[in-house]
């Protein structure tokens, strides 16, 4: 493992979000299935989070599926939904040794019963943890969640609004907003990926798939994002 002292830890991002995209080409390359590189993309969430606990990230948020992802083969959308028992399964031990607090944001009424009941008993089981939280976005969209936490607020008693207040409405309530948003795959977008979170985020995008991103390759990305100046409307440094 590549040692952390490597980053300079008083610029480490508090909150990095990652949109978990290249597991079908990663595949597909190697002459194997799509499920395969799904399962490898699984396989590596696992070690890209323990790695992100070890350097003192504080939040991790991940595009795991999406609320478009529907659409996708039922075969496909099948496997990624048998995907959440194999988190807990595999997980669940190396996370409670780290320490690691697990949370799930997007819809769920459309998720059948058993991923219903098994993302509600992890986020209980890990509620009490302090290191990394780890959030999962599944069934998530953002225009979605901007639309529900509009909802929200319509029904409440809440008169006047603000961002600040807004924000609690959302599903990341509680969360800061993003510092750093890596896309792994080579596509250079955000596909509907917490834009209301990453409204001043540090964007950075890689051709190297997700299944094939490693420490190394997050390291490449810190360091990107600690030479940047961020200036969030304002000025600083004499810039423009």
């Amino acid at each position: 493992m590549i040692s952390k002292n490597k980053v300079f830890k008083d610029k480490l991002p508090s909150h990095v979000a990652i949109i978990l995209d290249g597991n079908g080409t990663w595949a597909k390359k190697r002459g194997l299935s799509r499920q395969a590189g799904h399962k490898q993309g699984a396989l590596n969430l696992r070690k890209i989070t323990l790695f992100c606990q070890t350097l003192g990230i504080n939040f991790l948020s991940v595009y795991a599926f999406s609320t478009e992802n529907w659409k996708r083969p039922t075969d496909e959308v099948d496997y990624l939904m048998g995907l959440p028992k194999v988190f807990e399964e595999e997980f669940n031990d190396a996370f409670d040794e780290y320490d690691i607090k697990v949370v799930f944001t997007g819809r769920r009424d459309r998720l059948s019963e058993d991923n219903k009941a098994l993302l509600k008993r992890v986020e209980e089981d890990t509620k009490h943890r302090k290191g990394l939280t780890l959030n999962v976005g599944i069934d998530y969209g953002s225009q979605d969640e901007i639309v529900r936490a509009a909802g929200k607020w319509s029904v409440s008693n809440e008169k006047a609004i603000d961002t600040e207040k807004f924000a609690l409405y959302l599903d990341t309530a509680g969360m800061p907003s993003i510092d750093l948003l890596i896309r792994p795959g080579g596509h250079m977008r955000l596909s509907n990926y917490m834009l209301w979170q990453a409204a001043y985020a540090e964007l950075y995008f890689t051709k190297t798939t997700w299944p094939a991103f490693n420490e190394k390759a997050l390291l490449k990305a810190l360091k990107s994002y600690q030479k940047r100046v961020r200036k969030f409307g304002g000025l600083k440094g004499g810039g423009s």
